[in-house]
């Protein structure tokens, strides 16, 4: 299932005010158009309108992953997430953080987790990402570590691939490298041979302009 960056920012509001602040759920249009756009535990940060949210709101529900509480003086509404795709507290609370924050790692995603659905250890968090990732559909996958990163980080598969972020494949061989490594011992040690050959030619030479006569072979 690919959902849209405004799908996802909803259901990770709804899961997260659900446990952050259940007096005030489900949420209003309002209330969840705020949370949307509220600056602060968001990445990216957004500005969402009311047909926007609604919208997307719309999308959800055909789908099965939301619902709208109608009457009273305005629509209020909740996900359904743990019912269509079978989450548990724990997994819901790791996929809001991913929804919300994008890529983190293990760490990160234990402290954000934290209001939510508190874990003990990184081994908590590590169980549920892989639990997450086993699935017959992934719905996580964890992402190869670039340049200037300490650690891996943890993304969501159920939407679009965010900016900037890419599954780093694994390193490939140079091809002469591999193709050294394919061939047979005798081969091998005849190549070598000739490019220690071709090495000392080439000294001969820089010794020649210089000059110089090259050492004598020990």
């Amino acid at each position: 299932m690919e959902l849209t960056p405004v799908q996802i920012r909803i259901l990770g509001c709804l899961v997260e005010k659900q446990t952050t602040t259940p007096d005030n759920y489900p949420l209003t249009t309002n209330a969840l158009v705020a949370a949307c756009n509220q600056t602060s535990d968001r990445d990216p940060v957004v500005g969402y309108d009311e047909r926007t949210v609604d919208a997307a709101m719309l999308e959800l529900r055909t789908q099965g992953l939301a619902r709208t509480v109608t009457g009273g003086r305005a629509n209020k509404h909740r996900h359904v997430l743990d019912e269509a795709w079978q989450l548990s507290a724990s997994e819901l609370a790791v996929l809001a953080v991913l929804f919300l924050r994008g890529p983190q790692t293990t760490g990160e995603l234990r402290q954000r987790c934290e209001r939510m659905h508190p874990f003990d250890d990184l081994h908590q968090v590590e169980s549920v990402l892989e639990a997450l990732a086993a699935r017959a559909e992934p719905f996580v996958v964890q992402l190869q570590r670039v340049p200037g990163q300490k650690e891996r980080r943890w993304a969501h598969l159920l939407g679009e691939e965010p900016a900037g972020v890419a599954v780093v494949p694994e390193a490939v061989e140079p091809r002469a490298v591999a193709e050294r490594r394919a061939q047979p011992d005798s081969d091998l040690a005849a190549d070598l041979a000739a490019e220690v050959a071709r090495l000392r030619v080439d000294v001969d030479r820089l010794y020649e302009l210089l000059g110089e006569s090259p050492p004598e072979a020990g």
